[in-house]
């Protein structure tokens, strides 16, 4: 597929229009889009299309999407200062060149509990796009949940979509991950049962922080003995553990979470049908997403981009490592810029 994009270079002059917005500090605006989607699996659902938009009007646009606790708020700004989920990456998702997109994922607000796949994601950015009245996006950079709705909106709109940078997302989920997943469901149900939802929510994310970094991480830092408190052991982990579970309950229902843990399993592709160019990353570490699924996938698209990052974060290392990811990011986008 060609796409013309009007990206502003580095080495050509810029034009008013372009020396406003990039001169200007960038600004952010949220919105709320609400549609009737007709979903893959849940049938006919009235959903709330939460958004945010960070940079200037007319820059060429990048759709910015993470995990299944990531959200509209990807970098702070004036506007909304409070850290966004990818503040490390405030430098190489450069807002005074590219305007970024991201919105709250459908589902997250707890109101659509019915099975939710990452092809309606993409329907609802289609939505959305339609809604702010722009044609396409310059590029899709998505990681983990991200990178496989990235997957279903280059299949589904490919004339919408100049490129796709997916990171640490495949073609479907692995069976082993998928078996981890349904784990952490049941104790989210186990909570609903006992009457105390958030608890099961936060076993649950305390379960799921095992496969999101690795036993080397592990035995650094929680190396210490256990110890013995009325008459119960407590191994060196729990307080982390413990940590991110309240953390996330306190933000997540039972219902969000069971619905977008089950999209990830939803998740299935065709990679005859991903037409714009593709660049994957993997992480060597990464349980949840073996880089093994993700080199078959990049294998299977003529012209793909495959890069192995290495890190002892698993998972988690699209957040972790900055500067690989940074250098990541700043290779993809030198693709998107016209030729001298």
């Amino acid at each position: 597929m060609t796409m013309t994009l009007n990206l502003p270079s580095k080495t050509q002059a810029a034009s008013p229009v372009e020396q406003d917005w990039v001169a200007a500090a960038p600004r952010a605006v949220r919105g709320e889009l609400p549609r009737t989607l007709m979903l893959r699996h849940g049938g006919e659902a009235a959903v709330t299309i939460r958004y945010e938009l960070l940079g200037g009007e007319g820059a060429p646009l990048l759709i910015v999407a993470g995990g299944i606790s990531a959200g509209r708020h990807v970098l702070s700004s004036a506007e909304f200062p409070e850290p966004g989920w990818w503040q490390g990456q405030a430098a190489s998702l450069d807002c005074r060149r590219f305007r970024l997109l991201a919105i709250d994922w459908i589902a997250a607000d707890g109101l659509v509990d019915r099975p939710v796949d990452p092809a309606d994601q993409a329907s609802a950015l289609a939505h959305l796009l339609d809604h702010l009245g722009i044609p396409a996006a310059a590029a899709f950079i998505g990681a983990s949940y991200g990178g496989m709705v990235g997957m279903q909106f280059a299949s589904a709109h490919p004339a919408r979509l100049g490129a796709l940078l997916a990171i640490s997302a495949a073609a479907q989920a692995h069976p082993f991950s998928s078996g981890c997943r349904a784990l952490q469901r049941r104790a989210v149900a186990l909570g609903e049962t006992a009457g105390d939802a958030a608890a099961g929510v936060a076993l649950a994310r305390s379960l799921a922080m095992l496969t999101y970094r690795t036993p080397e991480e592990f035995a650094d830092r929680f190396a210490a003995s256990p110890t013995i408190a009325d008459g119960t052991v407590r191994v060196a982990a729990e307080d982390y553990l413990d940590h991110h579970g309240e953390r996330h309950c306190r933000r997540m229902s039972a219902s969000a979470y069971r619905r977008l843990s089950e999209s990830i399993d939803l998740h299935c592709v065709d990679p005859v049908a991903i037409a714009v160019p593709l660049a994957l990353a993997a992480v060597d570490s990464d349980a949840l997403v073996p880089p093994a699924d993700v080199r078959v996938l990049a294998d299977a698209i003529p012209g793909a981009r495959f890069q192995l990052l290495h890190s002892r974060y698993g998972h988690d290392a699209f957040l972790k490592e900055e500067a690989q990811v940074a250098a990541l990011i700043a290779d993809f986008l030198e693709t998107l810029e016209p030729t001298a």
